[in-house]
């Protein structure tokens, strides 16, 4: 019971640090993790990195942080997780069909947008190794995604990872195209 107490008292004392923090540096309009709300904006610069702050420190990933600003879903990826995100680059979005993009991004769109996203993320924590050929990938939405192993690259629904994150809650797998099965 003490031990219980300690550690809440020093989550609340956190709490209260990163939140004067936040204040403190939100003068700024510029869109920076520190500007987000909610348990998304508390800033540690000592501890690794979760997949937002990958995500919003990688500037091939801003359409992404964009997508997950406008679906409000930041919160979703500062949990402890685990998770694995499947992280469309920018040029991932640019191959979308020409206005697409700007559709999806509009308020009246926003649960189409949270799905698509969502659709990008699978409970646990799925390195590479754990990506077998032949396997299938239980993701948030319900959907699976087929995992193919050839000439030494890993390909999830025919989407080959470029490159691979470790987060403090998870992974982040780097591709280059979009998820749509979920915007049906």
């Amino acid at each position: 019971m003490k031990v219980l107490i300690i550690f809440l008292s020093t989550l609340l004392l956190f709490t209260i640090n990163s939140c004067d923090k936040q204040h403190s540096d939100s003068s700024s309009n510029e869109t920076t993790f520190e500007n987000l709300h909610g348990q998304s904006g508390v800033v540690d610069e000592d501890s690794k990195p979760h997949i937002l702050q990958i995500a919003i420190n990688s500037p091939d990933h801003s359409t992404l942080v964009a997508g997950v600003q406008a679906a409000e879903l930041e919160n979703v990826l500062v949990n402890p997780g685990p998770l694995t995100v499947f992280a469309p680059t920018n040029a991932g979005f640019d191959k979308l069909p020409e206005g697409a993009l700007d559709d999806l991004l509009k308020p009246e769109n926003k649960n189409k947008l949270a799905r698509i996203i969502t659709s990008h993320a699978a409970p646990g924590t799925f390195d590479l190794e754990l990506l077998k050929d032949g396997s299938k990938l239980y993701m948030a939405t319900g959907q699976y995604l087929d995992v193919e192993v050839k000439d030494g690259d890993t390909y999830v629904d025919g989407v080959k990872i470029l490159g691979s994150v470790d987060a403090s809650n998870g992974i982040v797998h780097v591709i280059d195209e979009v998820f749509l099965f979920a915007a049906e």
